[in-house]
């Protein structure tokens, strides 16, 4: 669905005359910004390259940064330390091979200072705004109720409406099941290989 049809499907099922196109669009938008707090799933993984060329302390977190999964440098993956753990060991401004990294606010911080290379971030993004109603991204493709139901969740608080408990329920249900399609999909057609004790070959 895109984003005119989700709003008609919730507008049909929350079936009041008191809630406006601009309201129905403040409670999808609601859900969303819920949905993309907790769910974690493959359309949302996105890749950012920096290219260093020059002493780097810090690199800039993508606009639609949500949870941050690897970061490496070159092919050696950073840890993540305290924030003030880092900047503790950066008072000997040593330049070098990154080893740790720290976020604060928009920034990953780094340490030692690479001059040259390649930075990598593997990051769970903020799924695209739908501003037309034309528009569709990856959730409204796969769990367009998902959202429906969010919004009449956030709308059953907004209007006092009885019917919440069974909105936030079928919402919480949802959730689940795109979760968990998710993570089945990530392991499903894989064969796991016994590898043997000990190799015998036949003479």
């Amino acid at each position: 669905m895109n984003k005119g049809e989700i709003r008609a499907h919730f507008l049909a099922l929350i079936n009041r005359t008191d809630c406006s196109n601009t309201l129905a669009d403040t409670f999808i938008n609601q859900a969303i910004a819920r949905i993309e707090r907790t769910l974690r799933i493959p359309p949302m993984e996105k890749t950012n390259t920096y290219n260093i060329t020059g002493s780097t302390s810090f690199l800039t977190v993508p606009n639609d940064f949500l949870e941050i999964t690897d970061f490496y440098y070159d092919s050696t993956n950073l840890s993540r330390v305290p924030l003030a753990k880092l900047i503790e060991m950066s008072q000997s401004g040593a330049v070098g091979k990154p080893e740790v990294f720290a976020r604060e606010g928009e920034v990953m911080k780094i340490y030692p200072y690479p001059t040259s290379g390649t930075v990598t971030m593997n990051y769970y993004a903020s799924f695209p705004d739908m501003t037309q109603d034309s528009d569709e991204n990856d959730l409204a493709l796969i769990g367009s109720d998902l959202i429906a139901y969010g919004a009449l969740s956030y709308a059953s608080d907004y209007f006092l409406d009885e019917r919440g408990q069974l909105f936030e329920g079928k919402f919480v249900q949802f959730m689940a099941e795109v979760q968990e399609q998710a993570n089945d999909a990530e392991t499903s057609g894989t064969v796991q290989a016994m590898q043997p004790v000990a190799l015998y070959i036949e003479s």
